[in-house]
């Protein structure tokens, strides 16, 4: 088996990633340019894609009534314990509520009391039934002129020369065409990276997680590879999930009030903290002191209450609500036992991503960021990663608007590439782009056509899982490393990286399934230096180092990686505070 062919596309922008903020930026560039062609490369179908796959039964970042933008911030920095970026927090901030307002005008049903005001879980989240948010915002994209979307396309490489995007390849996992598509723009709307860890649930249902199986890192891998800067990796996530079912905890917590209690019933969240590294810590360590199960404490909670749960979940994550009809108990005859999750790396939860200025644009000329896979600005949810698509895609047409006027000026050969610098010989970019492509196929061919692999993509991607397990802070070790563990994980993922160059892929499904493998060995390659770089504990559980297990003021910045060649450079940064900005030309 070979690739079929190249087909070879142009547009002014690509939105890579057909998720919640991929979707979003491409209603805002439309709104704001009638010209503009855009074309969104989505791996799965952008009906059912992303972290609103399955849908969600609240809006988790909202400024609710007697709130403002500011106090969001000053939530998601304490949750962070100060590493974060400020100036982009408040950004994302400001227009949490204007993103809210134009879902629910697109068909979202956000539930309101008897005065027609939101209903409001906690400081921050309003309830919604959200079961079809997805499909929701895919059908506003469906009804856009000038909007080209392209299911089953794997991007795998972005088309870089000198800094500046020209766009990127991939190939179709169902008729087997290579794509190269030109850019002036291009958005990565990736997401984060998930099975990087060795998970909760072995074998078959070794992918069971919250955080979709199908976001391995590809945009996080392909801006590494291009020489992106990224941030604060060692910033992981580790969600606080419902034993076995993986279901969120946070309908119950905030939902009931329902408290963590060990098993002799003592309540012990707020012996350790109620930031969300700290709620996970103090699940491990009351397991690891004897004092376990730990649970979420619903007994006694009302039939409204049960009946509550049970829909909740019924629209969210299925299996918890299954589990409870099929134990032949409600919620609130038996308390939720629960655990940590794996690490996943991902921005819309933690800090981790693209190193951006306020406008999302990365260090890649031309390459933006928005939702779980740009850095800084944890704590963003769906709304969030709404509005970072937003914030990009006002940039993008203005920047469009600005080098249009240019190109009046120039030959029509020399306009097509005045967006990237007016100077660019045009046959020495279309000579790169030309090899460059042309040595992906030959790549993509010789993982097609190899017949006679030692190790499979499947045994290697649970070779690097068990590795990341034992040496880099997962399950397995109670998420606590040292030193010389990451050391270890460094040289056994370098191997392993060196073994994947030689897997096989029967089919064009296959073939994929080599590049997630591939995207997520480059992301552990940067987690465990990111790890290595920060020698301080200052999240619990999200970045135990038993070399360092205190917290230290002298670690008040963010540590940055750069890849150059095969040398990944750490780089320290100052913290962007109040009031503070920061843009690339500050370098």
């Amino acid at each position: 088996m070979k690739i079929n062919g190249l087909k070879k596309l142009t547009t002014d922008v690509l939105i890579i990633g057909g998720g919640t903020a991929g979707c979003y930026a491409a209603l805002t560039i439309k709104e704001q340019s009638d010209t503009a062609s855009i074309i969104i490369a989505e791996k799965a179908n952008i009906k059912r894609s992303g972290c609103l796959a399955a849908g969600v039964n609240a809006i988790n970042a909202y400024i609710v009534e007697g709130r403002k933008p500011e106090d969001y911030v000053d939530y998601a920095k304490n949750d962070a314990d100060d590493i974060v970026r400020e100036d982009l927090l408040l950004t994302m901030s400001e227009r949490l509520n204007e993103v809210t307002a134009k879902m629910e005008k697109l068909g979202l049903v956000i539930l309101k009391d008897e005065n027609g005001k939101y209903v409001a879980r906690g400081n921050r989240n309003i309830k919604i039934n959200g079961e079809n948010i997805k499909p929701i915002l895919a059908s506003a994209v469906a009804a856009l002129d000038g909007v080209t979307v392209i299911n089953r396309l794997n991007i795998t490489d972005y088309i870089v020369k000198d800094n500046k995007i020209l766009g990127a390849v991939g190939f179709n996992i169902d008729d087997g065409y290579a794509y190269e598509i030109r850019a002036k723009k291009v958005l990565c709307a990736t997401g984060g990276a998930a099975g990087l860890y060795k998970p909760n649930n072995p074998g078959f249902s070794r992918h069971k997680m919250w955080y979709p199986p199908f976001n391995t890192g590809a945009g996080y891998a392909m801006g590494i590879n291009a020489g992106a800067e990224m941030t604060t990796f060692e910033m992981r996530f580790i969600a606080l999930r419902c034993k076995d079912t993986i279901a969120p905890t946070g309908t119950i917590a905030q939902g009931v009030g329902a408290k963590q209690i060990n098993s002799k019933g003592e309540v012990y969240e707020d012996k350790y903290g109620l930031t969300t590294s700290q709620r996970v810590y103090g699940t491990v360590r009351e397991n690891i002191e004897g004092r376990g199960p730990c649970y979420l404490r619903t007994e006694g909670i009302s039939s409204e209450q049960d009946e509550s749960l049970k829909k909740a979940y019924l629209n969210m994550a299925p299996s918890q609500t299954l589990k409870w009809i099929e134990s032949g108990k409600n919620p609130s005859e038996q308390n939720v036992e629960i655990e940590g999750t794996e690490p996943y790396i991902v921005g819309g939860h933690t800090a981790s991503g693209y190193w951006v200025d306020t406008n999302r644009r990365t260090t890649i000329d031309g390459l933006y960021a928005a939702g779980d896979v740009a850095g800084g600005c944890p704590q963003k949810y769906v709304t969030g990663a709404m509005a970072e698509g937003e914030i990009a895609a006002l940039d993008i047409v203005k920047c469009l608007k600005e080098e249009a006027e240019l190109t009046d000026t120039f030959s029509s050969q020399d306009a097509a590439y005045c967006c990237h610098d007016i100077k660019d010989d045009y046959k020495a970019l279309e000579s790169f782009a030309e090899e460059f492509v042309s040595k992906k196929l030959e790549e993509y061919n010789t993982y097609l056509e190899r017949q006679d692999e030692v190790f499979s993509t499947e045994q290697l991607e649970e070779a690097m899982q068990k590795v990341m397990d034992t040496y880099a802070g997962g399950i397995g070790s109670h998420y606590q490393f040292n030193e010389k563990q990451l050391e270890l994980a460094k040289h056994k993922i370098e191997q392993i990286i060196t073994l994947s160059g030689n897997v096989s892929a029967a089919d064009y499904h296959g073939l994929m399934f080599v590049y997630e493998l591939k995207e997520r060995l480059t992301v552990c390659q940067v987690l465990i230096e990111h790890l290595k770089a920060r020698k301080e504990t200052r999240w619990h559980s999200f970045a135990e180092n038993l070399d360092y297990p205190d917290k230290s003021d002298e670690w008040l910045k963010y540590v940055n990686t750069r890849k150059n060649g095969d040398n990944i450079e750490v780089i320290f940064r100052n913290l962007v505070g109040r009031g503070e900005t920061y843009e690339h030309s500050d370098r």
